[in-house]
């Protein structure tokens, strides 16, 4: 299907060098622009499939994009977080059983931890 579209001679110039240094036709390029913009396809499938098959290594970013480093010390920091926060559940069961029961429910010590 044939589409006719009007646009300003600058832009037109813009769109001819975009398309020269993807290696593909004007049409070609307006084409995979109206896919993405109706969500049909993948900018970043399309780019590691093009690296894929032209030989080329893939780039720091996109290496960063698909395995993030995690940075020193944030497992354990994560371990951390997680063990406190089932501990926090922990007394906020403990708590809600005891105000089911009607008695108080007082911390343990000062770090919040408490018994029913």
């Amino acid at each position: 299907m044939a589409v006719s579209v009007r646009m300003d001679t600058a832009l037109e110039r813009e769109l001819e060098q975009a398309a020269q240094r993807a290696g593909i036709t004007k049409s070609q390029f307006i084409v995979d622009a109206v896919e993405q913009a109706l969500g049909r396809k993948d900018a970043y499938g399309a780019l590691l499939k093009a690296q894929r098959q032209f030989g080329i290594a893939s780039s720091p970013e996109s290496q960063a994009l698909r395995q993030p480093e995690v940075p020193y010390g944030a497992e354990s920091l994560r371990d951390k977080l997680t063990a406190r926060h089932e501990s926090d559940m922990r007394d906020w069961l403990d708590y809600q059983a005891a105000r089911q029961r009607g008695q108080a429910w007082q911390p343990d010590d000062a770090t919040g931890q408490g018994a029913a």
